[in-house]
């Protein structure tokens, strides 16, 4: 997830924090990653980089070959949105969703529905609108020690391995997320899971080793169609506690030789991806890349974070994806992704993306507007190469009313993005700010799990 700080945080005490370099545990005498790495955030751009991202933006809907009143027949489903289809796409397009907290949502009471408006599995109606991958992610061990989950989906191997099933059986293929960590993990925060504390880099590797091996094996023997594991998330600062990037590059080849293996053992072809974000500061992603070539790190893919409201332009998206491609040879993909459909709040619990001020020019808080920067993403990531574009979490939707008192609900099921027992793992974020969800208006269905009709964009673009 793309600084996770900065989606719930930021609400509560502003943008400042996003500065806040990675707190590691690393032992030695080279620079940390935060050192020799220092992340580029994209509220503490220069006036010369906004200006410059500004100009490529695209223009007004107004101005564009969009009609938002347009009206199109799919199957039978009246559409009152336009999507213009993408010229030259590859049918192997990924169109994916990170599903992650629809086990902890349908817990807490929530109802998926189809667009007939009956009750439906929702990776089913996921299916039929055209997404082809799931993406899940991965806790160590998301629980306090008397059991109680931490939040934001509760997100163990076992969570993995039912929502996992579900995906296969409707036809998509699953992309694993492993964040080694026991909670959310991104650029501010990397913690080591806590069976993991006190570990030197070397014990950590055996154990990261152990964890991705037994765990994807357990996933396979689920029936899991797994197709990609990423081997970490969002590692630009550090990873596992981690913040030296001599450990943790041995982190990333531990994790690769254990895919490798079960993929051999198999017989599957798992694709291998590094994840990174802050795609707005190319030198650092570049510098990045660089080290997992003189490393020798086996993996197959880089996959980026790219959020339009917080990570700059598409043009600079398309060249970072352009220059690993150039300079690697390294297959790419859009690891995240997202926008709104509305400004309103669904669960009393305030919204990352809330105001006019954080909407990107040309794209309303309307489905429509959602629709068409969907659309738009997967048409320049498509235009520069890359294999497609996972959506985040567009099933995350609103626990309860938006008046009503949903905590125990969120502390029960974990539907929140962190509950009050993660304040002893996470104390200097979910120790303080736990709550429910702030992406409910970046969801693809309705605060009452209809589904928008934004969503079928991920077909739409085909035809």
């Amino acid at each position: 997830m793309k600084q996770v700080h900065k989606k719930w945080i930021a609400l509560c005490i502003g943008a400042s924090l996003c500065s806040a370099a990675l707190q590691g545990c690393g032992s030695g005498s080279e620079e940390s990653m935060a050192e020799t790495q220092a992340p580029v955030h994209t509220e503490m751009q220069s006036e010369s980089q906004v200006s410059a991202q500004a100009e490529v933006r695209v223009p007004d809907q107004t101005e564009t070959s969009y009609d938002t009143a347009a009206v199109s027949q799919q199957d039978g489903l009246d559409n009152s949105i336009y999507v213009e289809p993408i010229a030259g796409i590859s049918e192997d397009f990924i169109c994916g969703m990170d599903a992650s907290a629809v086990l902890v949502e349908e817990k807490s009471g929530v109802k998926y529905y189809n667009f007939e408006g009956e009750e439906q599995d929702v990776f089913e109606t996921l299916s039929q609108s055209g997404i082809n991958y799931i993406r899940l992610r991965v806790w160590n061990d998301p629980y306090d020690e008397n059991g109680n989950g931490y939040g934001g989906g509760n997100n163990d191997v076992a969570t993995a391995i039912e929502l996992g099933k579900r995906a296969t059986m409707f036809g998509m293929k699953v992309c694993i997320d492993f964040h080694y960590s026991d909670f959310w993990a991104d650029p501010k925060r990397q913690h080591a899971p806590k069976a993991w504390e006190g570990m030197s880099g070397e014990e950590k590797c055996s154990a990261l080793y152990d964890f991705t091996k037994e765990s994807l094996a357990e996933i396979l023997d689920a029936g899991v169609d797994v197709g990609m594991v990423q081997i970490g998330n969002e590692i630009n600062n550090g990873m596992s506690g981690e913040t030296q990037l001599s450990v943790v590059t041995q982190l990333l080849d531990a994790g690769s030789h254990a895919v490798r293996e079960i993929s051999e053992e198999y017989e599957k072809d798992i694709q291998i991806a590094v994840h990174y974000t802050s795609i707005n500061n190319k030198a650092q992603v570049d510098s990045l890349v660089a080290n997992l070539e003189n490393s020798g790190i086996d993996y197959d893919i880089i996959a980026l974070s790219y959020y339009p409201f917080w990570d700059g332009s598409m043009k600079n998206m398309q060249r970072v994806v352009q220059i690993i491609q150039e300079r690697y040879g390294k297959k790419v993909v859009i690891a995240e992704t997202s926008y709104c459909y509305t400004s309103e709040d669904g669960d009393g619990s305030a919204n990352s993306l809330v105001g006019v001020d954080d909407l990107v020019n040309g794209y309303p808080a309307t489905v429509q507007g959602q629709a068409s920067m969907v659309r738009d993403v997967c048409a320049a990531a498509s235009e520069a190469g890359a294999l497609g574009v996972f959506y985040w979490e567009g099933t995350w939707i609103p626990v309860g009313e938006a008046t009503a008192d949903n905590a125990p609900i969120w502390e029960e099921f974990g539907s929140g993005w962190a509950s009050s027992y993660a304040s002893d793992y996470d104390p200097e974020d979910a120790g303080k700010y736990y709550g429910g969800c702030s992406w409910d208006n970046q969801a693809m269905f309705d605060f009452d799990g209809h589904p928008l009709e934004s969503l079928n964009v991920f077909r739409m673009i085909f035809e």
